[in-house]
């Protein structure tokens, strides 16, 4: 089992970029594969990406061009780079991971989670 803090969200305008990331402790990283999820209000908890732990990476058609997901495994972090912000990216954002295996599109393939961070994009 991870524990997992997001951190760096906040209140943008369009087209502006964010960085959130996703800081990971209590087991080995470099074994996990780790993914972005969001939930807006109202709507289902929605893949965003995923990077597995050996470096595949996949993302939702919404986001692909403007989302990139890396992980630093020096420092145990994911992140989530984002640029040309929509209004509809806002939503609290999750990081989930799952040792070993590949990722998934799916929540409840990841056992464990982050507590959330909110990303706003103000039209």
């Amino acid at each position: 089992q991870v524990q997992l803090v997001e951190s760096g969200g906040g209140l943008v305008q369009a087209g502006d970029s964010l960085r959130v990331s996703c800081t990971a402790s209590g087991d080995t990283f470099t074994t996990y594969s780790m993914a972005w999820f969001r939930q807006a209000p109202g709507k289902e908890r929605e893949f965003v990406g995923g990077v597995t732990w050996g470096g595949n990476t996949d993302y939702v058609d919404s986001v692909k061009g403007r989302f990139t997901i890396s992980r630093d495994n020096a420092k145990s972090t994911l992140y989530l780079q984002m640029n040309s912000l929509k209004p509809e990216d806002t939503a609290v954002y999750y990081c989930a991971a799952r040792q070993w295996g590949t990722t998934s599109r799916h929540y409840a393939y990841y056992p464990d989670w982050g507590q959330g961070i909110q990303v706003t994009v103000s039209s």
